[in-house]
């Protein structure tokens, strides 16, 4: 998984055609369609574009959709999202893949859901780019677009403006992730909340491929204790060795049962979770940086600050300018409006102790004049 800068991200373009799969375009509707501006959440603008947008289009199950517009409308979008597609090998409309071109020459960032990256690398925007698909479809894309560098793991990868992620649900992750990354965490997790998921989930695509065993589902609940048990308790110091102690596993035993169940290490899961809880505490309060490095569990401001560039490119003060949430921004607001207001009384205090002295000065020199004492003349 990777973080980069994403601009405002307030309309999105939905490319539709025959083909394109439901699942796909419902969670895009569900992430970006949906008001949920009495919450917090920022107004998104989500339009359904089609070559012909007179004409219906079949989805599978018996489903159909209208479109909302023209694919012209895409020199509106601040982001251009291409759902999965049923079948990776049929054919796609040229409009589509020359507006895809359009789109992503004119710097506007694309995404695709799932097997919707076989479009992208049709439109050429994956060569030589990082990109990942449904695991099942990983060698497929390899083979039929050799100059692609397919990640066959990640939920999700971005390139230089292109962002891809893998099947189903990993097309979720990649939303919120949108969402998060633009707005910040609170509007991804109110978001999140409301579909019932988890606003983000770490690791790859390797910790759905094999077949769970007995032993592997035992395994998978002593490790869901002990992410619990993290997650209640970030501002305490954890190592490798008190969570597998936990997990009533050796270190060893413990990290690679980790990796196997979430995809990436206890260290790197650990880590995730405590910028993702700095993230809210940025957000919601106004607690002085070292005490929200304290809380998320990072030990000093410092530490934060470099897991802040090294994971959102940003810095944590730089995070809670641009993502406050707008209460939060007003409370603070009126906070410094006394302050603000007293300012022009405090400057006033000194001239009106001057005064007095002020006034006293020319007796006090006709005094030291008559006694021969100037100091100016000493």
């Amino acid at each position: 998984m990777t973080t980069a800068a994403v601009p405002a991200i307030q309309r999105i373009a939905l490319l539709c055609f025959p083909g394109v799969r439901a699942f796909d375009v419902s969670v895009v509707n569900e992430v970006w369609g949906r008001d949920r501006a009495p919450r917090g959440v920022p107004a998104f603008e989500l339009r359904r574009l089609a070559a012909d947008p007179a004409a219906p289009i079949p989805l599978t199950g018996g489903l159909g959709l209208t479109p909302d517009d023209g694919l012209a409308w895409t020199t509106h979008a601040d982001l251009v999202l291409v759902p999965g597609i049923e079948d990776p090998d049929a054919p796609v409309p040229d409009a589509v893949l020359d507006t895809l071109r359009a789109a992503h020459a004119a710097g506007t960032p694309v995404a695709s859901l799932c097997a919707g990256a076989f479009v992208l690398a049709r439109a050429g925007l994956l060569d030589g780019r990082r990109a990942v698909t449904h695991w099942a479809l990983a060698e497929r894309l390899r083979a039929r677009h050799p100059l692609v560098r397919v990640e066959p793991d990640a939920l999700f990868v971005e390139d230089t403006g292109v962002w891809t992620a893998a099947g189903v649900a990993a097309g979720i992750d990649l939303c919120l992730h949108l969402v998060r990354t633009a707005h910040g965490a609170e509007a991804a997790a109110t978001i999140a909340r409301s579909m019932v998921t988890a606003p983000f989930r770490t690791g790859t695509q390797a910790q759905f491929i094999e077949r769970p065993t007995p032993r592997a589902d035992r395994d998978a609940d002593a490790l869901a204790d002990v992410r619990a048990h993290a997650l209640a308790h970030l501002d305490e110091p954890h190592t490798v060795a008190s969570l597998a102690a936990r997990a009533g596993m050796s270190p060893r035993t413990f990290a690679r049962h980790f990796q196997a169940t979430t995809g990436t290490t206890p260290v790197h899961w650990l880590i995730s979770q405590r910028v993702a809880a700095a993230q809210k505490l940025l957000e919601q309060t106004d607690h002085p940086l070292p005490e929200v490095a304290r809380r998320a569990g990072f030990g000093s401001e410092v530490t934060m600050r470099q897991h802040f560039a090294t994971h959102l490119a940003t810095s944590p003060r730089d995070y809670r300018t641009a993502f406050r949430t707008p209460a939060r921004a007003a409370e603070a607001a009126r906070a410094a409006e006394p302050a603000r207001a007293a300012e022009p009384a405090r400057a006033a205090e000194p001239a009106r102790a001057a005064e007095p002295a002020r006034a006293a000065e020319p007796a006090r020199a006709a005094s030291l004049q008559a006694a021969g004492s100037n100091p100016i003349a000493r």
